[in-house]
């Protein structure tokens, strides 16, 4: 039996509906029934294969470590499939932009000179009403090249050419499986934000894309097995056959940002192999799994200061190789990871962060992957020289196979190899990232530069995965001292009332550090992790 209608609850604030500009042209009753028919057909796999997910969880607990699939063997002997050829615009992806979809981020980014964009829905956004339907405004506006900005100081903003086919080829990041859309109900049941980010673009926009010569992308995340991505390919080809295109248009990259997905690399491009366009490297996130999934397994599993785990670790060498090697076997493009460095307004530390930038881009490009991603169109001509290096006028290296690499389970899962220790400097630029994420977090902004970095969900949660992983191992500081709750909480009063001190009289960013305070002691002090962090904060911190 079908759901009642899908009914769009504004959020309230101070006594008044939250209504986004222009929100009629992208809830109109159509798009509507379109969510309504993706919840009612998919809906109820979603909440089954998160059900999977806690069981998974469970049987690392009981100390059954992750392993390649033995029932899906044949697929990865079986060396005669491919995925589908590139589609238009996805052949030459050396430097990708990534960024929430507000309109100012839209134009420049569009403007950057990247090969591609990643407009964010996930960590880069925060789910406020705002951002997801305003999002949807601004890409529409987009792709028909009518968007311009006007900023508050009176600058004018906009696109450098209105041909799509001129700028970064646009690729679509919805939330993943986790999280709920609350503001869009069908029946009593929130709908499932992946569902809604994807259904709403895809619905306004997949024929126009079609038209101007590139087609609707996306990027997936946070997924955990291939059964995940098995749903992704189910929802593709339902949506193609509902608006009337044919099977096999869409194009979806993969992050692999989980360690369980590590070991299903080739069952998410089998799945997904009639709409894949690789796989990605995504680093942050997948450090915070491993942090996530093996939190209290014991000192194997402890990983140092933040700032000391770098692509070289022994774990994340075998992460990257095995992707590249994956994805090039089977016709697929592979895309390095997140730089998230932004540009200094000192010389002498913008020439480092070239420097960084450059060996880490020199690396991936080196080791076969076909392009990389960045946070700041600053960092875009040194990604684009360093791939220029080894791809020359060739657009991928999708030929360059690696049949010389070898990557075990043992390889995968071997964090104790990561060389450093935990030191009070790292424990405060946890809590410090953490409070000041969340406070920019809770202001509506899910992108925010700190010290020198850009940060966005994924980074905010390893910093605070970390906390609560040391503090629960009783890991030893490299001056002999314990992390206990009390010492986080002294660092923790310390580091808010610096920050407290620079956000000066601004009442909403003090409330929201005020805020900020207590979720961190709620999901980094307290015995109880939450899964992620975003979805206790989205359903009780945000109207």
């Amino acid at each position: 039996m079908e759901l009642r209608p899908v009914k769009v609850v504004h959020p309230v604030v101070d006594g008044k509906e939250v209504v986004v500009e222009r929100e009629d042209e992208i809830l109109t009753p159509e798009a509507l029934t379109f969510l309504k028919k993706l919840h009612v057909n998919f809906s109820g796999r979603r909440a089954e294969l998160l059900r999977d997910r806690h069981d998974r969880r469970q049987q690392l607990v009981n100390g059954r470590l992750p392993r390649f699939l033995v029932e899906t063997r044949d697929v990865r002997e079986d060396d005669s499939w491919k995925v589908a050829p590139l589609g238009p615009g996805l052949e030459d992806r050396r430097v990708e932009m990534t960024g929430p979809t507000d309109r100012k981020m839209t134009i420049n980014a569009l403007n950057s000179g990247a090969a591609a964009w990643m407009a964010d829905f996930e960590d880069a956004n925060t789910p406020h009403w705002e951002n997801v339907i305003g999002g949807q405004v601004n890409l529409r506006d987009a792709i028909a090249g009518t968007i311009t900005f006007d900023s508050p100081q009176g600058k004018h903003y906009e696109l450098k050419d209105h041909d799509i086919t001129k700028l970064p080829t646009l690729l679509v990041r919805p939330r993943g499986w986790h999280l709920v859309e609350k503001h869009i109900m069908a029946g009593n049941e929130p709908m499932v934000g992946a569902l809604v980010d994807f259904g709403l673009y895809f619905f306004h926009n997949a024929k126009t894309l079609i038209e101007k010569g590139r087609g609707p992308y996306f990027y997936l995340p946070k997924m955990e097995s291939h059964r995940e991505a098995r749903l992704w390919a189910d929802v593709f080809s339902y949506a193609e056959e509902y608006v009337g295109i044919p099977h096999g248009t869409i194009r979806a990259t993969c992050l692999i940002e989980t360690i369980m997905a590590a070991f299903e690399m080739e069952e998410f491009l089998y799945e997904l192999r009639d709409y894949s366009a690789g796989l990605n490297a995504g680093r942050w996130d997948y450090i915070f799994s491993i942090i996530k999934k093996f939190r209290d397994s014991g000192s194997k599993y402890i990983l140092p200061d933040r700032a000391l785990v770098g692509m070289t670790a022994p774990m994340m060498r075998a992460y990257t190789e095995l992707l590249v090697k994956t994805c090039h076997k089977r016709g697929a493009s592979a895309i390095g990871g997140m730089s998230a460095f932004i540009p200094s307004r000192d010389a002498s530390e913008n020439a480092e962060i070239e420097r960084k930038v450059r060996a880490d881009k020199s690396r991936e490009a080196a080791d076969g992957f076909d392009g990389s991603w960045c946070a700041h169109p600053g960092m875009v001509p040194y990604i684009r020289d360093e791939f220029d290096k080894v791809l020359g006028t060739n657009p991928n290296q999708i030929s360059k196979q690696r049949p010389e690499v070898n990557v075990t389970a043992e390889d995968l899962l071997n964090v104790s190899a990561t060389e450093g220790a935990v030191s009070e400097a790292g424990v405060r630029t946890n809590i410090s990232v953490s409070l000041r994420y969340l406070e920019s977090w809770l202001g509506g902004n899910g992108a925010v530069g700190i010290f020198g970095l850009m940060e966005d969900a994924a980074t905010a949660e390893i910093s605070r995965a970390q906390i609560w992983q040391w503090i629960h191992n009783r890991v030893k500081l490299d001056d002999g001292r314990e992390v206990t709750r009390e010492l986080c909480q002294s660092l923790m009063d310390e580091e808010s009332a610096k920050f407290k001190a620079e956000i000066g009289d601004d009442p909403q960013r003090q409330a929201n550090l005020t805020r900020a305070v207590q979720i961190f002691g709620d999901i980094s002090l307290q015995d109880e992790f939450p899964t992620f962090l975003t979805v206790p904060v989205y359903a009780n911190y945000v109207a």
